[in-house]
This record gives C-alpha cells, sequence and structure tokens, in this order.
C-alpha cells in the first residue's frame, strides 16, 4: 500500500532574532500559499501535519482551511538549530553540518539526532495512516535530513537547491520511498 507524503517547504519569513517560533510568512508568502492551495486543492488530503513554527503553519493553513481539516503540530518537526558557528558563513556551517551527521557546533543540534527525531515522527505517521496522503508543513533542514534518511543522496547540495516555498511529493510503501516529485516551480 503507497502512502503519499507532500513535504511543504514553509514560504519566503523574513529573519527576526530571537522570533525562530513565531515569525510568520512575508506577504509574498502569504500569496505563494494561496498558489499551494490552488496547485494541491484537488488531491485528496486526509491529514495536516506542520512543524510548530508559524511560518510551517501559516504556509499549508490556507489549503487545510480550504479542505475543512484541522492541522495536527509535532513538536519533533521543528527546524534544527544550528548553535553558534562563529568564524564561518551560514553556508559554511551548513556544509558542515551535512558532512559530517554527528557534529554540532556550541548549542547546536548533529544532523543524526535532528534527523532521529522528525524520521519517529514520519514512522508514526506511517503507520498510524498508511495508504493516505499527508502534507507536512516542514523547513528546508529538516526535510532535507528527512529525505536523506531515505536516499543519502540528498545533502548539502539538495538544501541549497530548495526554494521558499517548495513541495516535494514522496511515494512510501512500508517506510522505503520509491517515487519523489518536486511540485513547485517558480514562475
Amino acid at each position: 500500500m503507497t502512502t503519499t507524503l507532500y513535504f511543504v517547504r514553509h514560504c519566503e519569513s523574513h529573519y527576526v532574532e530571537g522570533e525562530e517560533r513565531s515569525r510568520g510568512i512575508s506577504a509574498k508568502g502569504e500569496q505563494d500559499a494561496m498558489k499551494i492551495a490552488e496547485l494541491l486543492q484537488h488531491i485528496p488530503i486526509d491529514v495536516f501535519i506542520s512543524s510548530p513554527y508559524a511560518r510551517a503553519i501559516q504556509t499549508i493553513q490556507p489549503l487545510a482551511d480550504f479542505v475543512n481539516r484541522p492541522i495536527h503540530i509535532y513538536e519533533d518537526l521543528r527546524e534544527r538549530q544550528i548553535g553558534a558557528f562563529e568564524g564561518l558563513s551560514f553556508q559554511e556551517a551548513k556544509r558542515k553540518l551535512y558532512a559530517d551527521l554527528h557534529f554540532s557546533f556550541p548549542d547546536g543540534e548533529p544532523s543524526r539526532d535532528a534527523q532521529r527525531r522528525a524520521v519517529a515522527v514520519l514512522q508514526e505517521l506511517i503507520s498510524k495512516y498508511e495508504g493516505q496522503h499527508i502534507v507536512i508543513g516542514t523547513h528546508g533542514d529538516i526535510m532535507t535530513l528527512m529525505l536523506n534518511y531515505f536516499e543519502p543522496a540528498y545533502g548539502f547540495e539538495f538544501w541549497t537547491s530548495t526554494t521558499m516555498p517548495d513541495i516535494y511529493k514522496l511515494e512510501l510503501q512500508n517506510m522505503q520511498l520509491v517515487r519523489v516529485d518536486k511540485l513547485w516551480h517558480n514562475e
């Protein structure tokens, strides 16, 4: 039986120091969230799941409203905390984290730990909603780590190629990834 996941990376959100959880999407992000709803509205979506971060929830909210379904929040789908990476650019820090999945910066979370907590949620969801269509409001880094669990080729280069928003459709059979399709294409 095929379970279909739709990883929806959040829309544009302007960085605000100290507001990692509460910062929402921008005006452009709101427009893109409506486009996501239009793009996916004809899919028979059974359940909506999201990271607890406002930007992830706000990205899938118009679609959830359209199909009249609630969004279930999972704390373990939160974005990974990178920690203090002084002396490196953001890109260099991310590259280092993907090069060694066990490495972490001070006050940060190793890739392997973030991956384990997020994949545990996926395993629970796939067991509970086997054969159904699941939309997951997520983030670029944690989405990449979840994909990396199924296919190690998903790493730093993939992460750098993703956009805000982005949508990836995954088809799984018994927790085995059988297909990935990119559904979001920037205009």
